[in-house]
């Protein structure tokens, strides 16, 4: 465990506020850090790239972009599978290995997140990865890792490609537990949501089920919804945010998406984690996202537990342990509100950013959620 000096609940490591150094609470018991690293074994890197200024040249930037990887196990364990299930609550983005994920219910490797030009590489390159590092196990065997996507392309140069395997690897090997950036870092580097700068965010909740604790951590990459919709804590602010406004001087800036990633150390089984994957929608409507046509909402949810049974090679009978279908309604619930924070987070460990020809997205102002605290 991280040894650090500060409230990581209430700040990130680098001194970013979060929804609780404001004073505001969401509903619920918080893990340790309030983050997905909550969950025990799981790690998260990020390689950001922030270079130039000015107008578009293609290839040259301006860049807003980045990578995130999310392991769910250990690097020394990374090769030992994870229930998972996933679900598309609207397609209009990408999740590799979803069709393997809905036919065996296994997820392997490290999860990565970027931009929509760069899935197809984060992909290749986590593959490249792990055969350099786990020659063995590859060599007659074949993997399928997650990469994500939602688009950039307001603030970057997202045609310049600029996402290299150098930082998928810098983000996966960078990867730690405990408490971790949000905002505009990794993957969400360039992203924005309901008008206001956003990107990378987190949280979680300690749940407990037959006298025994758990922890639900969900890690988001958000880039949705329309300014008007925004929603804190039940309030509708959107409407009266007319300003700071963003600049758009080129660029479409509706284009829009979310990826959720669902962590737990519960017992769950694939078509339990695909329940979990659902309810993470509702946490998105909560604040005010209505799954937008051009939106790609996609929620992934896996389980480190049964890590025996899983790592298991031998031809035999295996026992995996689960929770009751029947039992399963407070970790709905602990998805849902710990993915309703981690976008929240996601806006106020945040910046103004400009990018690409000037185009230009505000931060969220504290002052207006300061307000929601006193009310």
């Amino acid at each position: 465990m991280s040894d650090i000096s500060f409230d990581s609940k209430k700040m990130t490591p680098a001194g970013k506020m979060r929804v609780a150094g404001l004073g505001l609470q969401f509903p619920g018991e918080t893990g340790q850090h309030n983050s997905i690293t909550d969950v025990s074994g799981v790690s998260v890197g990020y390689a950001t790239l922030i270079e130039g200024q000015g107008a578009l040249q293609v290839g040259k930037g301006p860049v807003r972009t980045g990578v995130t990887a999310i392991l769910p196990r250990p690097k020394s364990e990374i090769c030992t599978p994870v229930f998972a299930g996933c679900f598309s609550f609207n397609g209009n983005g990408e999740l590799t290995s979803s069709h393997y994920l809905e036919e065996v219910g296994l997820l392997t490797l490290p999860i990565t997140i970027t931009n929509t030009h760069a899935c197809g590489l984060t992909r290749d390159a986590t593959l490249r990865w792990a055969s350099q590092v786990y020659p063995v196990e590859f060599l007659d065997s074949f993997g399928l890792p997650v990469a994500a996507e939602t688009y950039d392309g307001f603030l970057n140069d997202i045609n310049g490609f600029h996402v290299t395997n150098e930082h998928v690897f810098e983000a996966i090997e960078t990867a730690i537990s405990g408490p971790i950036e949000e905002g505009s870092v990794g993957g969400g580097t360039g992203m924005k949501s309901f008008g206001f700068k956003a990107g990378s965010g987190t949280a979680s909740r300690r749940v407990n089920y037959a006298g025994q604790d758990y922890t639900v951590g969900t890690f988001v990459q958000s880039n949705f919804g329309n300014r008007d919709d925004l929603t804190v804590l039940g309030h509708s602010i959107g409407k009266e945010l007319s300003e700071p406004r963003m600049i758009e001087k080129t660029a479409n800036p509706e284009l829009s998406s979310i990826i959720g990633i669902v962590a737990t150390d519960a017992p769950l089984l694939p078509h339990q984690l695909k329940r979990l994957a659902r309810r993470a929608a509702l946490g998105m409507g909560k604040t005010g996202g209505i799954g937008a046509h051009g939106s790609g909402d996609i929620f992934l949810a896996f389980s480190t537990a049964n890590g025996d049974a899983l790592a298991e090679t031998k031809s035999a009978i295996q026992n995996a342990a689960f929770i009751p279908d029947d039992d399963l309604d407070f970790l709905f619930e602990a998805v849902i509100r710990s993915t309703e924070e981690a976008i929240i987070n996601s806006m106020v460990a945040n910046e103004d950013m400009e990018g690409r020809d000037g185009n230009f997205v505000p931060a969220l102002p504290h002052s207006v959620l300061r307000k929601l605290v006193k009310d």
